[in-house]
């Protein structure tokens, strides 16, 4: 590992920094990815100008992304070994969002539950880009089981996989990149070529994660369904990687989702994915499960593979 922390190590900071982020959830202030985005959206206001625009968002991609993982590594590095352990925890923590993929969308199918639709769209155009001021019951409630499942690789499975690879500061590298994503990753004349850069980072750093990720959702659901809706489907979702982990996601579930939507006040044809009933509120909690099992799974088998490790030294 990249980190040079052993599978021992690996799985009791692992599982430290999630339940830190279970017990504590997001910091409410001065959380560190706050200060990030402000940092992005300067250095973007800066280099965003013609010409060589691609160039120019390489330039603010590595301005953005680099010091902060260098100096965290170094910071490691440096530290005794009980600190370093710590601060891993602490990225891990830092980075990882499972109880905030909770609180955002558990309370939508709470105000589904209720027939308080306005709520419901209120709480669901906090999630997802999309216009929800007149979305049905149905719509909101597939908006949020989208959300759980792609954020579940996002939020949780891509920072954890990049924990095992480099420690914190792998962790730190994928949230970072999937943040700038977020922020200069749209097919806009604004970003079209200024955040090419970013999209690419994010979709390379995302390739292996997302698979896992699906292969996991497929696991602990309808295997056989899902398996064949990641096949069938994902290819012509737009995203690489969200298509594999929504598809076999909505298999799992066995529900249907993608299908129309409005972005920007205009109608946008998504392909199907996955099979069955559209979704209703109980199901945002059906894929809250799933993506906690998931989390579960992970965490079992690394720690499995801990044992196995601990083992074979005492062999």
């Amino acid at each position: 590992m990249l980190s040079g922390l052993s599978w021992p190590w690996l799985a009791v900071l692992m599982a430290l920094g999630v339940a830190l982020d279970l017990a504590l959830g997001e910091a409410r202030r001065w959380h560190p990815l706050v200060g990030f985005g402000n940092l992005a959206k300067a250095i973007e206001r800066t280099l965003n100008q013609r010409p060589a625009l691609r160039l120019r968002g390489v330039l603010a991609w590595s301005l953005a992304v680099l010091p902060p993982v260098l100096v965290a590594a170094w910071l490691l590095a440096a530290a005794p070994w009980w600190l370093a352990a710590l601060l891993h925890a602490a990225l891990l923590y830092f980075c990882i969002g499972l109880r905030s993929l909770r609180e955002h969308t558990l309370p939508i199918a709470q105000a589904l539950a209720t027939g308080d639709l306005p709520q419901a769209r209120r709480l669901t155009s906090c999630i997802v880009s999309r216009d929800t001021r007149h979305s049905s019951e149905q719509e909101l409630a597939k908006a949020g089981v989208e959300s759980l499942l792609e954020n579940g690789n996002d939020a949780v499975f891509g920072t954890l996989f990049w924990f095992l690879v480099a420690g914190g500061p792998g962790a730190l590298l994928f949230r970072l990149a999937n943040t700038l994503d977020a922020m200069w990753g749209y097919r806009t004349a604004r970003f079209l070529h200024f955040g090419w850069a970013a999209a690419r980072i994010d979709d390379a750093l995302n390739w292996l994660p997302a698979r896992l990720t699906a292969l996991s959702y497929a696991w602990l659901g309808q295997r056989r369904q899902a398996m064949a809706c990641w096949k069938e489907q994902a290819p012509a979702w737009s995203s690489p990687n969200a298509g594999p982990v929504m598809a076999a996601g909505a298999g799992a579930l066995g529900l249907a989702l993608g299908g129309p939507a409005i972005y920007d006040g205009e109608l946008e044809q998504r392909p199907p994915l996955g099979r069955g009933p559209m979704p209703q509120g109980p199901d945002i909690v059906r894929a809250w499960r799933l993506v906690a099992m998931s989390t579960a799974l992970w965490l079992a088998v690394i720690s499995a593979v801990a044992l196995l490790c601990l083992g074979g030294l005492h062999a």
